[in-house]
């Protein structure tokens, strides 16, 4: 039986509550107030809703996520990388970056990442949790990424791509700056052949939640916009 959240208490139901079918759909309802929203990563699961629905809490098991370590980087993408004609900085543009996440995609008209929802991440990256990647051409944001930090563990949200690989140059750049600054995880959240490509796996919902008691709250002192 699915949950309903109260607007006054940030507790999550456990985790072993969450529904098979559909796969990790936790709770409805609440709000998406930093607290709230922090609260919920910090407990294993992460809010994904079309416009005019409920908010939804989900915790999909398996889970994927990338090791820092087990990042792979094809020919082709290493090439790219060569050629040097992206620049990558960290929270220069977060807003632009989430615009670009949220604007329609060639195969899907509509997007999760509503106003509402790209104010919840704006207000987090305020608050120096949320963080962005961003990839330039010619002085043009033509890719990136956006995600939250806590501890060791990155939480990826969504990505976006205007130029040939530029969104891989952006993730394989974050992977790279996360293992130097000593991250054991990157939370890609649902299975993708995109992310499979760059060494993604899968693991169980039980084994993340080790991950999360583990590492949640070690220090991490980054300058993300160095």
């Amino acid at each position: 039986m699915l949950t309903w959240l109260q607007r006054d208490s940030l507790t999550f139901p456990p985790l072993n509550k969450a529904l098979r079918e559909p796969n990790g759909l936790l709770a409805a309802g609440g709000d998406l107030r930093p607290e709230r929203l922090v609260q919920a990563y910090r407990h294993g699961c992460f809010p994904w809703f079309q416009d005019g629905q409920p908010i939804l809490w989900w915790s999909p098991d398996p889970r994927t996520v990338l090791l820092p370590d087990a990042l792979h980087i094809s020919r082709s993408l290493a090439k790219v990388l060569r050629q040097g004609r992206y620049q990558v900085t960290f929270d220069h543009a977060f807003a632009e970056v989430i615009r670009a996440c949220a604007a329609p995609r060639s195969y899907a008209a509509e997007t999760w990442i509503t106003s509402p929802m790209q104010n919840a991440y704006l207000e987090l990256h305020k608050r120096g949790v949320a963080h962005s990647v961003e990839v330039w051409c010619d002085g043009e944001l033509t890719g990136g990424l956006y995600g939250l930090a806590m501890g060791q563990l990155f939480f990826g949200e969504s990505m976006f791509s205007r130029g040939d690989n530029a969104s891989k140059v952006g993730f394989v750049s974050l992977v790279q700056h996360l293992k130097d600054w000593g991250f054991v995880l990157i939370d890609c959240q649902m299975q993708t052949d995109h992310l499979l490509s760059l060494g993604a796996q899968t693991i169980s919902r039980a084994e993340f939640s080790r991950y999360l008691s583990q590492h949640l709250d070690q220090p991490n002192q980054v300058d993300w916009a160095a």
